[in-house]
């Protein structure tokens, strides 16, 4: 094996061949389940897409970092299941640029943290996770609760979005600042194209308790309170689990 090393380093076509030979191989094997993809991930009718307020929060979110110790990809092991909930699908994930499934989990993953606990928890938690948590690690975000939200490149985000397919129309993008603050002011004249627009089933309300204000913490709780709630494709097989 020494001898066969030695003279295929010394032959420098053959060792440039040798190597894009390999390469091929491993490129291959990524590229080829591609061929299958509209086998591969289920069908989801009733997928949405995430609101300009949901998706400023998502920004905010890997702003953050947080995806550097939350998950959002629930396994099929039967332990993460019972723990956190149906195992993840890949069409849940069909609209998120960048994907943020991740393996490290210094906290619990988020797959299905949409709607678990109360706006006023998540709230709490992000101003002092050990006023709800006492054995948490995780850092604090108070100042979330002050700093205003941008909302003047919302279409743009949007725009960003439509470019890489997510299907936001014309409608949507040109409505983006209005629809960012309406979802976040139930009272407010935005609110009604916010529904039109995303479907009555859109959260509309004061996420960070203060019916007027604006700040990107209504973002990153409209973010969290979503996960999980984009479709309901992962729920059918969750009953058949079960029997």
């Amino acid at each position: 094996m020494p001898e066969f090393h030695r003279k295929i380093e010394r032959n420098t076509m053959g060792f440039a061949l040798a190597i894009i030979l390999v390469a091929s191989i491993g490129g291959l094997v990524e590229i080829a389940p591609l061929f299958t993809i509209d086998e591969t991930v289920e069908a989801a009718p009733d997928m949405r897409v995430y609101t300009p307020l949901e998706l400023a929060g998502r920004n905010i979110y890997i702003r953050e970092g947080c995806y550097a110790c939350h998950s959002q990809m629930i396994r099929t092991l039967r332990d993460e299941v019972e723990r956190y909930g149906p195992y993840s699908l890949a069409v849940e994930s069909k609209y998120d640029h960048p994907m943020l499934w991740g393996s490290k989990r210094t906290g619990p993953d988020l797959a299905r943290l949409g709607e678990k606990y109360s706006d006023a928890w998540h709230v709490a938690h992000l101003i002092n996770p050990r006023d709800v948590v006492p054995e948490s690690v995780m850092p604090r975000y108070g100042w979330l609760q002050r700093n205003l939200l941008r909302t003047d490149d919302a279409g743009q985000h949007l725009a960003a979005q439509r470019a890489v397919g997510v299907p936001y129309t014309d409608e949507m993008i040109a409505n983006a600042s209005a629809d960012l603050y309406g979802q976040a002011n139930p009272d407010s004249n935005q609110a009604a194209g916010v529904t039109l627009r995303y479907g009555s089933a859109t959260n509309i309300r004061a996420f960070n308790g203060k019916p007027g204000d604006l700040t990107e913490m209504d973002a990153l709780v409209a973010y969290l309170q979503i996960l999980g709630r984009l479709t309901d494709a992962a729920h059918p097989q969750a009953a058949t689990t079960e029997e």
